[in-house]
């Protein structure tokens, strides 16, 4: 028996033979076989979503090709490619994606409308996913009227609706409780046995690694090891399971992401974008405020983070659950640390609230919190120049590197004269500032 699904000597590689050049996943090769349950699991960062949208079709190989019942996407026409993302391939995302202005049935039947089905049929079979379900005594509202548990759920039914063999779940569990949570998982787990569908999800959790039949153990780019609980492949197609190499773990690096979420999402409103890139903006703002942690630790500090981005517990909550004892659901920080990350939260969120209410007159605060924060030592002209240049930053009307270029340019030429090291940290904290401000 073929594979179902074969990734062959996969790479992808962003901004390549550029300075910041960035190695998403190294060559990678994986088979899939009908009916299977695979999980990609790893930690932040090590190249399973990219290997999920990979095989997508969403990220575009930079070396290597990818086939799907024997057709190579390399190979495939742009009608054979929209056909597999319309009927052959269903996505979910930890994000839910539903559309806020749409009610519940139209969200399911969305992609029945986009294919011109018949409205009395597509609303028929959404009906029908959203009773499997137990939510078709929502199906007149609205998604701000659900839970996330429900949202998720809707989020299924619409990627099940043009019944595709193929279910991509990135990370869908990520932003609900655990009740809620345990659902889709069990959602999942009966669309993969009861309707024989193949299931490849991408998780961090080592909780979630129980429902896989295969559990594909990634690492800096690499698949570094593979473990079989039930092997539904054929006998000729089973190997050795792969040695665990144990490699250094990357710095972070910038997200491919956002690139794709404002590509998927460009006709969205600004505030509604804000609420996508809020797993985004915890990931990035994590990685900016942490030092080495283990995994478990990280895991849970984000998902806090999330919670005071979407206003669901204030840095004081926070603070007291990175605290906790992790076997109590707790981050397992210790007192000092827990502090001076909620500490750090708070002053950074001070700074991106003074930005959203009047960007214009909260621009000296923040040229001030920089001054404070990096003990910068500036004469009134170039405390001027500073916020001046902040400004530009703020309105877009200058780049990343441009800030940063001004921040390290020499007095006399006009810049603010900081040293480079220096003004390689400020320019974070800007652009961590101007990220968790965007709506």
């Amino acid at each position: 028996m073929e594979p179902f699904i074969a990734v062959d000597k996969l790479r992808v590689i962003y901004n390549q033979g550029k300075s910041n050049e960035t190695r998403s996943l190294e060559e990678t090769n994986l088979a899939i076989f009908p009916k299977e349950y695979v999980i990609i699991y790893g930690p932040s960062g090590c190249g399973k979503s990219t290997l999920l949208y990979s095989i997508a079709g969403l990220q575009k190989p930079t070396y290597g090709d990818i086939s799907i019942a024997g057709k190579l996407f390399s190979k495939m026409t742009q009608a054979e490619m929209l056909e597999l993302h319309q009927t052959g391939i269903g996505l979910i995302f930890q994000a839910f994606y539903l559309i806020p202005s749409l009610t519940i049935l139209d969200n399911v039947c969305l992609p029945k409308a986009f294919r011109g089905e018949r409205l009395a049929d597509r609303r028929r079979e959404g009906i029908q996913l959203l009773r499997r379900f137990g939510i078709v005594e929502q199906a007149d509202k609205y998604p701000n009227q659900l839970s996330g548990g429900q949202k998720q759920r809707v989020a299924i039914a619409r990627a099940l609706i043009n019944k595709p063999s193929i279910i991509l779940a990135d990370e869908p569990v990520g932003n609900l409780d655990s009740e809620s949570a345990q659902n889709v998982l069990q959602i999942l787990k009966e669309l993969n046995e009861v309707d024989q569908q193949t299931i490849i999800m991408v998780t961090h959790n080592p909780e979630h690694l129980a429902y896989a039949d295969r559990i594909i153990h990634m690492r800096d780019g690499r698949i570094i090891k593979e473990e079989v609980q039930k092997d539904k492949r054929p006998v000729e197609a089973k190997k050795p399971e792969l040695e665990t190499v144990i490699a250094p773990v990357p710095e972070p690096q910038e997200s491919s992401e956002l690139k794709m979420l404002m590509a998927s999402f460009k006709s969205l409103l600004p505030q509604q974008v804000d609420v996508l890139l809020v797993p985004f903006k915890a990931k990035q703002f994590l990685n900016h405020l942490l030092s080495e942690l283990n995994e478990e630790q990280v895991s849970m500090a984000e998902a806090l983070v999330r919670e005071v981005l979407f206003n669901n517990i204030d840095t004081k909550e926070m603070e007291h659950r990175l605290d906790m004892p992790y076997e109590e659901g707790g981050g397992g920080w210790n007192k000092l640390r827990a502090k001076s990350i909620a500490e750090r939260t708070a002053a950074i969120l001070l700074q991106v609230n003074a930005l959203r209410e009047d960007a214009a007159a909260a621009v000296p605060k923040l040229a001030q919190y920089l001054i404070e924060k990096f003990h910068l030592k500036l004469a009134p002209e170039q405390v001027l120049r500073l916020q001046a240049i902040l400004l530009l930053r703020i309105e877009s009307k200058i780049g990343q590197l441009e800030l940063k270029k001004r921040l390290d340019e020499s007095v006399i030429k006009e810049g603010i004269g900081l040293h480079r090291g220096t003004a390689e940290k400020v320019s974070r904290e800007i652009e961590v500032i101007m990220l968790l401000k965007y709506s």
